[in-house]
């Protein structure tokens, strides 16, 4: 984590999920942090009815309603750095969380005083499925977290099926239940999501195809413990497979375009090919790839890089540059790479990523990244 940067979340989720509830009780509950709430998109339907473009709430927190530019905002809260430790980014009613998230890759003056920290959906568990069958699943697709309200209103069963509906869309995202949007927010805050370094814990097991329709994932619960459970989960649905037709014990008449496909494999790329494809890959289907995120093994360097992007915007970076450790001497190279996005294509992609693979003699151009 950059040392001095102020981490910023971005909250987004559907209308009603108690996206405004969880705010509310951020800006006045009595939990020890100072926090700055901004208001991104704002209509009729304000967390605060005051005219002040910043205003200061008792328990140290901050709440600023954003009507025109974000970064000047942003710049303007940076004059009080001192007073709170978190930013928070609220997108409120039908706002697009991508462009917020993209303020972080383009601008150089924020990116040497922020650092943007997660991307958090909150949905209601009554109802996120009735959005995600009206193709409206991007806030999952983007989430690093996804905050499951007012489960007390859903059976056991029907919880089951939302969570093996996100995970379908999103499966690297972590699901964290909870009741009136209530949740530690050391839950949700500080999480460091987008810190190119995290990229290399990312587990592997999502993006391995499992028979028998098994699929493992962790499942968090906002009252303070977590574990694991297994849920009907078929890989290849979730990889965005059009043609495949899945019966899981009951009729799923709605799975959603968006989708996550995960490829791993071994050896080495060659960097220019990689860059090729990349440059393309973005220019022709960026608009619908959400999030992308990867692990690289590069021919002729002992180096370790990784990648992780929202849309067009990449970033990249290196164990040269103090990220993780390189390629240990006997160690197991391999690649491993996620795009989360909309009509995505498993084979395009799959066969696309090993197109970019070096020869066997592992000749090829190395140009940077």
């Amino acid at each position: 984590m950059a040392a001095g940067k102020v981490p910023c979340t971005v909250v987004t989720g559907f209308l009603g999920s108690g996206k405004t509830t969880l705010i509310n009780h951020i800006l006045t509950g009595e939990h020890g942090k100072k926090i700055a709430v901004i208001e991104v998109g704002v209509d009729d339907a304000l967390v605060l009815d005051t005219k002040e473009e910043i205003f200061e709430m008792n328990n140290g927190c901050i709440c600023c309603t954003v009507r025109g530019d974000l970064i000047r905002i942003l710049t303007k809260l940076l004059k009080r750095k001192n007073r709170f430790d978190h930013i928070l980014i609220e997108t409120t009613g039908l706002a697009d969380p991508a462009p917020v998230a993209q303020t972080f890759f383009v601008d150089d003056d924020l990116k040497h005083s922020l650092r943007l920290d997660s991307i958090l959906t909150v949905v209601d568990a009554k109802h996120i499925l009735l959005h995600l069958d009206e193709e409206k699943p991007d806030d999952v697709a983007f989430a690093d977290r996804v905050l499951l309200n007012k489960i007390d209103l859903v059976t056991e069963e029907e919880k089951r099926e939302v969570v093996r509906r996100i995970k379908a869309i999103n499966r690297t995202t972590k699901v964290i239940e909870c009741q009136q949007a209530r949740v530690e927010l050391d839950r949700i805050l500080g999480l460091q999501s987008f810190d190119l370094e995290q990229i290399l814990a990312m587990d592997p097991a999502f993006l391995k195809d499992h028979h028998h329709h098994e699929h493992e994932h962790e499942h968090e619960h906002g009252h303070g413990h977590e574990h694991e459970h297994k849920d009907d989960d078929c890989a290849q649905c979730a990889a965005g497979d059009p043609d495949h037709s899945h019966h899981h014990g009951h009729s799923h008449k709605h799975d959603s375009r968006v989708s996550s496909v995960g490829i791993e494999c071994e050896g080495a790329l060659d960097m220019q090919r990689l860059n090729e494809w990349l440059s393309t890959l973005l220019q022709e289907k960026g608009a619908d790839i959400y999030r992308s995120k990867g692990i690289l093994n590069i021919a002729g360097s002992d180096d370790k890089y990784v990648f992780h992007g929202v849309h067009m915007m990449l970033q990249f970076g290196s164990s040269a540059e103090g990220l993780g450790k390189p390629w240990q001497p006997g160690q197991p190279r391999f690649n491993r790479v996620v795009f989360i996005g909309k009509d995505l294509n498993r084979q395009e992609l799959n066969d696309g990523f090993r197109s970019c693979m070096a020869d066997a003699n592992g000749s090829g151009s190395n140009g940077a990244a």
